[in-house]
């Protein structure tokens, strides 16, 4: 939906949720794992237990775009490389914007779309020679969809700079050569027309030693003096980036807004690797934090806050080694690998801190069940079914000649998948989360609301596979029982509680 078509209200709401706010913190919520939460839990976490106003995620995963629909929480999204060729043509770009941003935003905040990653460290010229035709194009189909308020940004390495001043001062930066005025200046050309910041990875890792180590991780030490304009750096983030503004100026683009894209340390390294370990990476995440929000800024750009996203969210157990596996500030379970500040509440999801609505269970009772909201969307129900079968949970029960495959509708077989989703996760209330979806209730759909239905749960493992259902089950009379009215009773209960419970709605 395009922002000019919301009703005045709903205008000034989300004008107010995407304005800059104090804390220019993001993350990036990579999935390179096979152990993560659900998307709908994560996004739930994020929302009301962190101060992470931002993520940037490396595609256009639907789940998680469904996920932070309602969360304020602002996501930019990715354009892979292989797909930048063809979105130089416009009728590719809107068919592009049509699958990946329109059935999402504004629901979900879409604050970037990422053109590609580093392109010029793929050395493929094709890319390199269609990158700015691309962000032109794409910039142009959101103008024509009255998307303007999204921004095409693209990331770049430090291998952007010209390696005769690495190492150097940073009032000497350069873009390398030949790059320059070919390529550079079109790309800040872009960002200084349309408004999009030039985005930038700046990784201290990746050029620390020993004997610059404090300098890298924010410790106290020394200094570094640039000669040519006698400014003394603290650290090397603040020299990498003051090397990318003078590379910038040089070319008459000072004003450009500089986004930090991606940063971080690593907790555990490979064998030889001492300095990667978590006493360092709490240093250098948690540092850095306080120092881009600080209005500091750097000795060439004072006075500055700078939107950084810090990599990454999460542990990712599938990256090739030990170093990439760890830059995770979070486990999968939710838990802390160091402390840098940004919770704002106790560790990991709790029940104090429910983001589904909760109907208080009878005393002496501790069985509650994940039921959808009857106003669901078929297509919302739909992707919960996709998502819960395509995690550990077992949907044979709901496939053809499964024990619950009847009535074989959406909502018949999504209430199931919600809740055994629920049931085998723990019955967190944040299992039943599902993008605002779910609701849980502490009454048995099967059994309760003025029908004695035939089957009954009668423990935790069969309640992970109860075939709670519209039009499923039959009273002791054999008439049938609509249990989508008892989930109607139900829900008029949970909201009738929520603000006692001191839970709105999400």
């Amino acid at each position: 939906m395009a922002t000019a078509l919301l009703p005045p209200l709903l205008t000034f709401l989300y004008l107010f949720i995407t304005t800059e706010s104090a804390n220019p913190i993001g993350v990036n919520y990579g999935s390179v794992a096979d152990n993560l939460p659900p998307p709908s839990q994560i996004a739930a976490f994020l929302a009301t237990q962190t101060t992470i106003t931002r993520v940037k995620i490396f595609d256009c995963n639907p789940h998680i775009l469904r996920a932070f629909a309602g969360t304020g929480i602002s996501v930019t999204v990715s354009l892979l490389n292989s797909d930048i060729v063809p979105v130089t043509k416009l009728p590719a770009a809107l068919s592009w914007l049509s699958t990946y941003v329109i059935p999402y935003h504004p629901g979900t905040i879409i604050r970037y779309i990422s053109v590609g990653n580093e392109v010029l460290n793929t050395g493929d010229k094709v890319l390199v020679a269609n990158l700015v035709r691309a962000m032109w194009t794409l910039h142009e189909a959101l103008g024509m969809l009255n998307l303007s308020t999204i921004k095409v940004i693209s990331p770049h390495s430090l291998g952007i700079l010209s390696a005769s001043t690495s190492g150097r001062s940073p009032s000497s930066g350069r873009f390398r050569r030949g790059y320059d005025r070919a390529f550079f200046c079109p790309v800040l050309d872009f960002c200084r027309r349309t408004g999009a910041p030039f985005v930038v990875n700046p990784y201290p890792y990746f050029g620390f030693t020993r004997k610059t180590l404090d300098y890298a991780i924010f410790k106290p030490n020394d200094g570094v003096l640039d000669v040519a304009t006698g400014l003394v750096y603290r650290n090397m983030f603040d020299a990498q980036m003051d090397a990318v503004y003078s590379a910038m100026r040089k070319l008459g683009f000072q004003d450009v807004e500089i986004v930090v894209g991606e940063t971080g340390w690593p907790s555990m390294g490979d064998e030889g690797q001492p300095d990667l370990n978590v006493e360092n990476a709490e240093s250098f995440n948690g540092n850095l934090i306080r120092h881009v929000g600080s209005g500091v800024g750097t000795p060439l750009m004072p006075n500055r806050t700078f939107e950084t996203y810090v990599f990454s969210l999460f542990n990712e157990d599938l990256k090739p080694s030990i170093a990439e596996r760890n830059f995770g500030l979070f486990r999968p379970d939710f838990s802390l690998v160091y402390d840098v500040g940004v919770l704002t509440t106790g560790q990991g999801p709790s029940a104090s801190t429910p983001s589904t609505p909760i109907i208080p269970a009878p005393a002496g009772s501790d069985k509650t069940w994940c039921i959808p909201e009857l106003d669901v969307s078929g297509a919302a129900l739909q992707a919960n079914l996709d998502y819960v079968c395509s995690t550990r949970v077992d949907c044979k029960p709901i496939q053809d000649g499964g024990s619950c495959y009847l009535p074989d509708t959406v909502r018949s077989h999504a209430s199931f998948a919600m809740n055994a989703y629920y049931q085998t996760n723990g019955r967190h209330d944040f299992d039943c989360y599902f993008s605002g979806t779910g609701v849980i209730t502490s009454t048995d759909p099967t059994s309760r609301q003025g029908a004695v239905l035939k089957r009954i749960v009668h423990s935790r493992s069969m309640d992970a596979g109860a075939c709670f259902s519209p039009r499923r089950y039959l009273n002791e009379d054999g008439e049938e029982a609509a249990v989508n009215m008892v989930q109607a009773s139900l829900i008029s209960r949970v909201h009738d509680n929520a603000e006692q419970l001191n839970q709105p709605r999400k």
